[in-house]
């Protein structure tokens, strides 16, 4: 009866539910549970697999560059970076109000981390999250335009609650990223939010997005109702490497 019952479970996807109730016969623990906890039990086993292979999927579907964690950030004074304020955007309560937050500093100071960690955090509250960098997805988004994927890509982007677009003004965007950034930003504008990181000041972006009626646009779109956090200091990556 209990193979039967195994197979049923795992007939149904029932992985949770299956690996605990096989755990339970094997140990001989079944004997310890009264039906109504046993039933429990199971029911939190199967919630928290499905939980936990939710969170999986999200972050693959998100497309992090590395791993990152809040936890493990290292909140250097000299940074000019306020903990409680990293930590209040790790609740995601800004996702919710569909507010953004703009990183800027020099390279290797931890802007794409900051970013990164706070979209892990997303995914493991259930949040959709599509990481990007900007040029890369720039580039993307032309070749789509060529092969006819393009409206299905843009929907992609729109449907997420978090698009990070990293390293935002490496490059000068030209005509067409001007227009694709547009529609990108216009489509998310009040439904969704968005982290961008830059090694250029926010009152250089105008510089970047080129002409100036679809920069003002786009900024008031973007810089509206956002979190800034203006990093300060040496480089990570240099501080590493000197250490090392």
């Amino acid at each position: 009866m209990n193979t039967a019952t195994l197979e049923k479970m795992r007939t149904m996807k029932l992985f949770g539910m299956f690996r605990t109730f096989k755990t339970s016969l094997e140990s001989g623990k079944t004997e310890n549970y009264t039906p109504d906890e046993m039933i429990s039990n199971l029911i939190e086993s199967e919630w928290d697999d499905r939980r936990n292979r939710g969170i999986e999927r999200q972050l693959k579907n998100a497309r992090f560059r590395y791993k990152a964690s809040i936890e493990e950030y290292h909140f250097d004074t000299d940074r000019n970076l306020d903990r409680n304020q990293i930590m209040r955007f790790g609740e995601c309560t800004f996702i919710n109000k569909h507010e953004n937050i703009l990183i800027t500093g020099s390279t290797g100071i931890g802007k794409s981390y900051i970013a990164s960690a706070i979209g892990h955090q997303a995914c493991s509250l259930g949040y959709k999250v599509l990481y990007h960098n900007t040029n890369k997805l720039m580039a993307k988004l032309k070749i789509a335009k060529a092969d006819g994927s393009y409206i299905k890509e843009i929907a992609k982007i729109e449907r997420q609650n978090l698009l990070i677009l990293d390293d935002f003004g490496l490059q000068p965007l030209d005509a067409q990223g001007r227009s694709m950034l547009m529609e990108i930003i216009e489509d998310r504008h009040g439904k969704g939010s968005t982290i961008v990181t830059s090694q250029v000041p926010v009152s250089k972006w105008y510089d970047i997005i080129g002409e100036q009626t679809v920069a003002d646009a786009i900024l008031d779109r973007i810089v509206h109702e956002s979190h800034r956090l203006e990093l300060q200091g040496e480089s990570m990556r240099k501080k590493n490497r000197t250490i090392s």
